[in-house]
Order: structure tokens, then sequence, then C-alpha cells
């Protein structure tokens, strides 16, 4: 059997709709995996406001943008501008936030790792994230829409059914967008 973390994007959900997701798979531990924890089009998800609301459910904010965000600041882990997730996997500071996960997972911690995107398949969660976890037989299963996807169907949909195999040499997966 393999084991669960959780993921969840923010999107354009009120704060309300946002705790009673994470509520009905009980986290207690929210993960902001965005590297700046904040947005200007839904600021009730900017830390401060999201950290005091979830305090109030008993939900314990954590930020690990600077280990597990998607747009680092090594310049190293662009390739033609673009952020090249298999270049991340190989950082000493993604790989030791990778432990963290692992050992919260052998606490059975209930755990969701958040970012701002709604659809995981667009998400450094489930291309780099989710994929660096299953080779360490964790799934992440990512909660959308009050439904859960596990991280090998999100992975398919992502490939259009190639699946899993050889994903980061095969595919090449990088940021959607060109940042530097």
């Amino acid at each position: 059997m393999t084991d669960v973390i959780y993921s969840i994007g923010h999107g354009n959900k009120s704060i309300d709709s946002f705790i009673n997701e994470l509520k009905k798979y009980d986290i207690e531990y929210l993960l902001d995996v965005r590297t700046s924890p904040m947005s200007k089009f839904n600021p009730q998800f900017n830390r401060p406001l999201l950290e005091e609301d979830l305090k109030k459910h008993l939900i314990t904010y954590m930020f690990a943008g600077e280990q597990l965000g998607g747009l680092p600041k090594d310049p190293s882990c662009y390739t033609n501008g673009k952020v090249d997730y298999s270049k991340i996997r190989q950082k000493p500071f993604f790989q030791d936030a990778i432990k963290v996960l692992i050992e919260a997972n052998k606490e059975n911690m209930k755990i969701a790792l958040m970012c701002s995107e709604s659809n995981p398949a667009e998400c450094h969660r489930s291309k780099l994230i989710g994929q660096e976890l299953l080779e360490h037989n964790i799934s992440l299963n990512h909660i959308v829409s009050n439904k859960l996807k596990d991280q090998k169907t999100v992975i398919y949909e992502l490939t259009k059914g190639k699946g899993l195999s050889n994903l980061f040499e095969e595919e090449g997966l990088t940021s959607r967008k060109t940042y530097i």
C-alpha cells in the first residue's frame, strides 16, 4: 500500500470552501509550497491571513516555498528561462525538504501541500514534488473540487496517456511559463 500526502490548490476558492476541503480529509498541517506566499487576486490566501484563519480551525500553517517552491532562486534550476524540474530534483534544498515529508509521513501526520494552481496537472506539486514522492512510495493525492485524484491519474492526464515511465527524461518537464 502506498502512503499518502495531500495536495490542494487555492485557485479562486473562498477561504471557507478551502478550509472545508482540508477538514474533509482531516488535514492537520498545511505546507505552503508557493515561492511567494501571497495572492494579489485572492488576498484571503496571503500568508498572514491564511495562517490566522487556519489556526482558528486547528490547522497548522508552515511555509516551505524556499525549499519546495516552483520558482527557485537558484539560476541553475532553469533551462531556456523555464523551471527545469529534473534539475531541482537534484538540489540539496529540495532533497532535504523531501526527507522531511517522508519522515512526517512515517509519523502519520496529515499533511496537505498548497499552491495557487487549482489544476494539479498544471502545477509543480504534481510535476515535481508528487513525482519525487512516488519514488519513495508516497502518493500525492490531489484535492480537486472536493474529490481526490491520485498522482498517477494526474500524470496520466498530463502525459496524455503515456504514464509514468522516465517522466523527467522523456518529457523534460518544465514550467509552462518562461521566467528568466
